[in-house]
């Protein structure tokens, strides 16, 4: 999912909120569509896991592919595959730019990654979906269009809560990755393992 052009009021209708997709709350509580406030049928088990992995996609911006690579990572390695999945996806670095409120939006972040306004260590990254680690240093480009640009965000957004693996030093517009992410820390209202459990039956 490079970029989502679709009514984005509409998925949260459907799926719930959805920070990472957009700030925007619908005043409709019912799901889109026609017949949307005469839909009271009991969901399948496979509709239930499909809206997970669906409000997976659309909060992180991410495309199937990359949701299905990511869960066949997760899947090889020892652990929870539902947190790993989860770990995963919270380490790339246009989520980190955007829980560090340098962005209001992943699709926003994903953006100023893109333009080449971040760098990590030093080096310019303009790889969305780079995994981050801890000990990463993630700062925006030393130039006056780059900072006024992540300023600008900051101002707009206020006080962002920075989850407990990232420390930011706000005055220079720099972060440092001190560890993986905590299950806590994870602003999605998720099951993870209703996710896992989608694509069992795929892989």
């Amino acid at each position: 999912m490079s970029r989502y052009r679709n009514p984005r009021l509409r998925v949260i209708r459907r799926l719930g909120k959805l920070p990472g997709l957009t700030r925007k709350v619908s005043i409709k509580t019912s799901p889109p569509g026609q017949h949307g406030m005469l839909y009271t049928k009991k969901p399948s088990l496979f509709n239930v896991r499909l809206k997970e992995k669906q409000k997976l996609r659309y909060h992180y911006c991410v495309s199937e592919r990359q949701l299905l690579n990511y869960v066949k990572k997760s899947r090889k390695k020892k652990g929870s595959s539902g947190k790993l999945l989860l770990t995963f996806l919270e380490m790339r670095l246009d989520n980190l730019v955007y829980r560090l409120g340098f962005a209001p939006t992943i699709m926003a972040a994903k953006q100023l990654v893109n333009h080449g306004h971040i760098t990590i260590n030093n080096m310019a990254i303009n790889i969305p979906s780079y995994g981050c680690e801890p000990k990463d240093v993630i700062s925006v480009k030393n130039s006056i269009v780059s900072k006024n640009l992540v300023r600008k965000n900051l101002d707009f957004l206020g006080t962002v809560l920075i989850p407990q693996h990232l420390f930011l030093n706000k005055e220079n517009l720099e972060a440092k990755v001190i560890s993986l992410v905590n299950r806590k820390s994870i602003s999605l209202i998720i099951n993870e393992l209703l996710v896992i459990e989608y694509y069992s039956r795929k892989l």
